[in-house]
């Protein structure tokens, strides 16, 4: 695609405006809207400038100038605002140097994509994520110095059991793809997926999925790293605004309730060159040598990988042992308790491809994909071998055996550490800095683990107030 192309659509739609995006250190999403007839050819090389210095973990005061660069690559109409809006997909650059901006995600998802074209390895990675949401009628919450609360309301529930009056309601771990009238949901996922094919994201499946109070999952087709990160912004966009016109409120909050299953975003990745897939081959499961050292990549990294694709406090009440969560850092073909999952569904070549479960939807999707790769691809070159599948079932392996097996982090702050001293695979490349990785570690010691650390829980009440 190209600048010409984008603003005759914007003719033939009678755009009034232009929404520039682009994505924060942390991975949310933000725009600047301008008059169509500020939207020229020259805007994709000379950009739209505006001031970074307020977004988290940017820019400080005396660099705060930044330009947005349109890419032609991808538009389309907003279906949410009432004027006609073209929508672009941005990167940030530096005025001065023309330089991407350091701390630009985008950026660092461009340069995992080069990279691996001057490996030799492969030409492209494609990458297919499975985003679990939760659909909520109503969400309360607050944090004083004298208390502290949350509370999530859905008719689904089973504490809401005979509310509404119907006596259908979904028992803990029980929601996994029931008929209405138990899910309640149905319309207003199809309305999601109608509206992603608007937006130019094919959808494949929606389900209601395990918990109670709403869960549920839209799997959309698979696209190359950067595109698939692009899609994953665009997507728990219409998520979150089809569930506010339904008067209802959408989460990707890995572990919004107690006492039921969280969300989690299994990861499918491939390596392909010369449009040939590289991952089907002879080997377990009808992998390639080249996947299983892909594996054990992943797997050798897994513990520092976790701080970036599992990143908040929230990730870690999600990935605890024991409960049926991906926490065994070991690769199999049946086993949903192993990191890494080798999907049986298809024969073909094209669908050979490896699942890393333990990441969430509260990742920078440009970082926590860039980062899969490298370990990958760091396997790859090292030939670094997983070891043997875990197909036993894990919860009725004995003690000595179990212990054997490595987990992921128990906590984010043991997850960044691991970070600290993991992180010479990120480099590669010139993919991630330095520089970057210590901002991303210390915003999350100082603006998330600390005040979280910090402030009374009120289970510490009803286990401390009378001792």
């Amino acid at each position: 695609m190209n600048p010409k192309t984008v603003l005759k659509f914007a003719a033939d739609e009678k755009a009034e405006f232009v929404d520039v995006r682009f994505t924060d250190l942390l991975g949310a999403w933000h725009h600047l809207s301008f008059p169509i007839s500020e939207l020229s050819e020259d805007s994709f090389e000379d950009g739209f400038g505006f001031d970074a210095s307020s977004l988290r973990g940017w820019a400080a005061i005396n660099e705060s100038d930044m330009l947005l660069i349109p890419d032609a690559y991808r538009y389309w109409i907003d279906p949410f605002m009432q004027r006609k809006t073209l929508c672009l997909f941005a990167d940030v650059v530096d005025p001065v140097t023309r330089d991407g901006y350091w701390l630009d995600p985008r950026a660092v998802a461009r340069r995992a994509q080069n990279y691996l074209k001057s490996t030799g390895l492969a030409d492209t990675v494609y990458f297919g994520p499975e985003a679990e949401f939760f659909i909520f009628d109503k969400v309360q919450f607050h944090n004083n110095n004298n208390s502290s609360g949350a509370t999530v309301d859905s008719s689904e529930g089973t504490w809401n059991t005979g509310v509404n009056g119907t006596g259908y309601a979904i028992r803990a771990k029980e929601g996994y793809v029931p008929l209405p009238p138990i899910d309640t949901l149905v319309d207003l996922r199809a309305d999601i997926s109608a509206i992603l094919k608007q937006v130019g994201i094919n959808v494949e499946c929606h389900h209601h999925e395990v918990a109670t109070g709403g869960q549920c999952e839209i799997d959309f087709r698979f696209d190359k790293l950067l595109h698939t990160a692009d899609n994953l912004q665009l997507f728990k966009y219409t998520v979150k605004n089809v569930a506010r016109q339904y008067g209802k409120s959408a989460t990707f909050m890995p572990k919004p309730l107690y006492g039921d299953n969280g969300n989690g975003m299994h990861c499918h990745q491939s390596l392909w060159k010369d449009e040939k897939p590289l991952f089907a081959g002879n080997g377990y499961a009808g992998i390639s040598e080249m996947a299983k050292y892909y594996i054990g990549g992943i797997l050798k990294h897994a513990k520092a990988l976790a701080a970036l694709t599992s990143p908040t406090t929230n990730s870690y009440k999600r990935l605890v042992p024991g409960f049926e969560a991906p926490v065994n850092l070991a690769y199999s073909a049946r086993n949903r308790s192993a990191a890494v999952r080798i999907p049986m569904f298809s024969p073909s070549p094209k669908a050979k491809r490896l699942e890393v479960r333990f990441p969430d939807a509260t990742c920078n999707a440009y970082l926590a994909f860039s980062a899969m790769l490298l370990a990958g691809l760091d396997g790859v070159q090292n030939k670094i071998d997983p070891g043997e599948p875990l197909d036993k079932d894990i919860y009725d392996l004995p003690t000595d055996e179990l212990a054997k097996v490595p987990s992921v982090p128990g906590s984010l702050d043991a997850a960044l550490n691991e970070l600290e001293k993991d992180h010479d695979f990120l480099l590669k490349g010139e993919v991630f800095s330095q520089g970057m990785l210590q901002r991303w570690i210390e915003y999350k010691i100082d603006k998330e683990i600390n005040p979280v650390r910090m402030r009374p829980h009120p289970m510490e009440f009803a286990l401390y107030y009378d001792i």
